[in-house]
């Protein structure tokens, strides 16, 4: 098979942000969480799939199997659709607590456009 490229679990992307080791970004439609922290503009490795610990917005609660979406605007987690990406679903309850604002998504890996 001299067509095959690579498995595309992990992807190179620029950077559209300063992006931590471990924090979400988001290049276009595609959704990733840094191998290690890259800084704007600098090219950086991107885990598309797999089960994570993201950033959530607080006071909102998700059950198992939710889908989640990446709010670019606010660089975290969330279950409203309008006008951010689909990245997965949650692997964990979490309640709605306002200092719960981490929740453990699995990544879908798959390009979409953001929700209208």
């Amino acid at each position: 098979m001299n067509n095959f490229v690579k498995h595309g679990d992990i992807v190179t992307m620029k950077a559209p942000y300063n992006v931590a080791s471990g924090g979400g970004a988001q290049v276009g439609q595609l959704f990733g969480v840094t191998v290690a922290t890259v800084a704007y503009q600098d090219d950086g490795e991107f885990k598309t799939t797999g089960i994570f610990d993201l950033t959530k917005i607080g006071s909102q609660a998700w059950a198992v199997g939710d889908l989640v979406y990446w709010d670019n605007t606010n660089k975290r987690c969330t279950t409203v659709a309008t006008g951010n990406l689909l990245i997965g679903a949650a692997m964990a309850a979490v309640t709605n607590a306002a200092g719960n604002t981490v929740g453990q998504v699995r990544l879908n890996g798959v390009a979409r456009p953001n929700e209208a």
